[in-house]
């Protein structure tokens, strides 16, 4: 689990790494694409997409997902790609 605050131009921000679920991506830079569960500014876990250093002290701008709608993407994606996954009701999952 990683602790960090970062200084933007509109102040601070703090994020608590909770679980490194996957990378996407690895670039020449070092960066990578990931996709984890972090904490933002002390708020909640929420799906996490963006790329990070490999130190995961910098991160570019990125995109968050509460749960119910990490799971409605992944029906999305799996019908896209037409994949057979089991449908999961938001109320049914459980908590971070």
């Amino acid at each position: 689990m990683t602790n960090n605050t970062n200084q933007t131009k509109d102040g601070e921000v703090s994020f608590r790494l909770i679980e490194e679920l996957g990378v996407l991506d690895r670039y020449k830079t070092g960066w990578s694409r990931e996709i984890n569960i972090v904490s933002w500014n002390g708020k909640p876990p929420k799906f996490d997409i963006r790329d990070w250093d490999p130190d995961h002290e910098r991160m570019s701008r990125g995109i968050t997902l509460h749960e119910r709608e990490a799971i409605k993407l992944t029906e999305i994606l799996a019908h896209r790609l037409q994949m057979d996954i089991p449908q999961k009701e938001a109320a049914g999952c459980e908590p971070f």
